[in-house]
């Protein structure tokens, strides 16, 4: 079963440094949701592998975070798109849990899943932290300049494919799948 693995804040909803706490707040980036969109009709399963440390800093609560994902999942069934799970860690960053990433928890269990081996498939994120638990989980490290995108990309090696958004990476790996 083909996949597609997406980090949220910063590849799908516009992220903030003070963290989103709403639904109200959760704002798609333009061309995020139209790609989720193709790429669920093409056949991907769409995974959503994201840190979440608002939870444990007591910014947002779970219902906040239910609601922010239900908005995600009604505004993408609207223009016919799916998400097949998402998973959060809750986690402080200092609580040096297995599920926050670069960790690879959040990977392991949408390996279980799904029951796919996540070799070369691709994972999309925004930050260095995304690239480093793609790779360790053998996934595509793929990196889009929004969000912290812009800043990732000095950062990380150059073979790894960048693109300007979700909406381009969707264009291009529908018409040129690497697996």
């Amino acid at each position: 079963m083909p996949l597609v693995i997406l980090d949220r804040d910063g590849v799908i909803n516009v992220d903030s440094s003070s963290y989103i706490k709403s639904a109200k707040e959760w704002v798609p980036i333009p061309g995020s949701l139209e790609a989720i969109s193709m790429l669920s009709q093409a056949g991907f399963h769409i995974y959503i592998a994201t840190n979440q440390a608002g939870l444990s800093r007591k910014l947002f609560n779970l219902d906040d975070l239910t609601s922010m994902h239900n908005k995600l999942e009604a505004m993408l069934s609207d223009i016919g798109g799916t998400i097949t799970r998402i998973y959060f860690c809750p986690h402080h960053p200092l609580a040096n849990c297995l599920c926050r990433k670069p960790g690879t928890g959040l990977l392991e269990k949408i390996a279980a899943h799904s029951r796919e081996s996540l070799k070369g498939q691709p994972f999309v994120g925004d930050s260095l932290k995304d690239i480093q638990a793609a790779t360790s989980m053998g996934c595509e490290p793929i990196l889009v300049k929004t969000g912290n995108g812009l800043k990732t990309q000095k950062l990380i090696d150059q073979d790894i494919k960048v693109f300007d958004n979700l909406y381009a990476f969707a264009v291009s790996y529908i018409k040129y799948p690497t697996k």
